[in-house]
């Protein structure tokens, strides 16, 4: 009989077997992998679900915090759309700026209507804030951080007349405009805001630091203006705003509203909803490195002394220079990222166009995820949308490490490119995606994150 030399076999060919499978796995391990073995292992299976279609270039989603289950999805192109508690995108949008906004480039742009964020007494007093461009009082735009309130009648659309100023900016360059506003747990507004445009942190607009080497920049002069950095305002008190008493350069040298510096373009960053309330911002990089800054205060996130780990050289960005300091001129160290991610023209192997950045998963529906930093890049800067998702392990100032997230129906990409995230009030993580580069078509969608079937 066959079956008896078989089952005697069997040992040692399941033993064969599982080898073959483990060297497999050591030899298909995903390129993204680095040395953090924290992070979630590929048997997690997660996809994404269609929340909302129709829209044209959605940067990010906002709950607000007054517990009607809605979601405000911000549309670069000047509108923000409510997705209420059943699901439902609503047909008029809360609120429409593109009137007073700058013209933007469908092909692809980096201004328009950027950063949402609701006061945190929002079910009380219906305050909301809005960072978007308008035309250039001189230069290329002007960006503005406004105050609104939704409409006393009908909470689901804004009340235009509301408007108050707090913050204007004049932009040289059309580039680098940061965008994300959020409230941190001590009841303060934060603002990233980015250098300036151009390239190297050297372009016009871009004033002299006290490193010459790289004849830069923004990033690292807290005196001159308040790009390259992240700002924290006091919105209750004050005329037009109030400064909290702890920012790092109150009564120093620096401007007041500074709270971090030392950064190119942090397009997209988040509080965690658990934890210590990290602040945790992506920061995307000139050529060669993307990366992730968990945020402190009075900190130096190093552009244009660094970018990602390495020392910037902005004569030639396609390489980098043996050495640069590792303190500012005040003494302040250069601090390092958690993350860092090869950029796709990086001459040593990369595939991140731009990083976009994430935030902690705080979901019950994908436990495996709890506590983990989700974030993505834009593109893989083929051309095509293939942008890709990473997660991480936070743990601290150190190297993170990543991988990435091989969705179930998606196992190479997601298939869009990724222009923002979203956090729901359970900690539930949202993307916000389009088929087109720029600002431009109905192919914008929001997708929830979920566990797979």
């Amino acid at each position: 009989m066959i079956i008896q030399p078989f089952i005697r076999s069997a040992p040692r060919l399941l033993a064969f077997v599982f080898l073959i499978i483990f060297l497999g796995v050591l030899t298909n391990c995903d390129k993204h992998d680095s040395n953090n073995n924290n992070n979630p292992s590929d048997s997690t299976k997660v996809d994404m679900q269609l929340v909302a279609d129709g829209l044209t270039s959605p940067i990010g989603v906002v709950a607000s915090p007054d517990n009607t289950g809605r979601l405000f999805v911000l549309d670069q192109v000047g509108k923000i759309w409510i997705i209420d508690q059943t699901g439902n995108k609503l047909s008029t949008p809360f609120i429409d700026v593109t009137s007073t906004m700058v013209a933007l480039s469908a092909s692809y742009d980096e201004r328009g209507l950027l950063g949402l964020a609701f006061h945190p007494q929002f079910a009380t007093n219906h305050k909301f804030y809005v960072y978007y461009q308008l035309p250039p009082r001189t230069g290329n735009n002007l960006s503005r951080i406004s105050e609104f309130q939704a409409s006393a009648s009908d909470a689901n659309v804004a009340d235009m007349s509301s408007e108050k100023i707090l913050l204007e900016l004049d932009d040289l360059q059309s580039n680098h405009n940061g965008g994300t506003l959020a409230f941190g747990a001590d009841g303060f507004l934060y603002i990233s805001i980015g250098d300036g445009g151009g390239a190297n942190d050297v372009a016009t607009g871009h004033v002299p630091d006290w490193y010459t080497a790289n004849a830069g920049g923004n990033g690292q002069d807290i005196e001159a203006n308040l790009f390259g950095n992240i700002l924290r305002i006091d919105v209750d008190n004050g005329s037009p705003y109030g400064i909290p008493a702890d920012n790092p350069f109150v009564g120093k040298d620096g401007l007041d509203e500074i709270y971090a510096y030392g950064f190119r373009n942090p397009f997209r960053m988040s509080f965690d909803m658990g934890g210590n309330h990290d602040l945790i911002a992506g920061d995307a990089g000139q050529g060669l490195y993307e990366e992730i800054d968990l945020v402190t205060k009075g900190g130096n996130y190093g552009w244009n002394v660094k970018e990602g780990r390495a020392c910037f050289n902005a004569a030639d960005n396609t390489t980098t220079m043996p050495s640069c300091p590792s303190m500012d001129n005040f003494n302040n160290p250069l601090i390092d990222p958690v993350v860092v991610v090869n950029n796709a023209s990086n001459p040593q192997g990369g595939s991140a166009l731009t990083i976009i950045g994430g935030n902690v998963y705080r979901g019950t529906v994908i436990p495996e995820y709890q506590g983990k930093y989700i974030f993505g890049s834009f593109g893989q800067g083929s051309g095509t949308p293939d942008a890709e998702l990473f997660i991480s392990t936070p743990a601290g100032q150190t190297d993170w490490g990543f991988k990435e997230i091989n969705l179930t129906n998606h196992p190479n990409d997601i298939g869009y490119y990724l222009k923002g995230f979203g956090q729901d009030n359970n900690g539930e993580i949202y993307l916000t995606v389009s088929s087109n580069m720029g600002p431009s078509g109905t192919t914008g969608k929001v997708f929830k994150l979920i566990k797979a079937p």
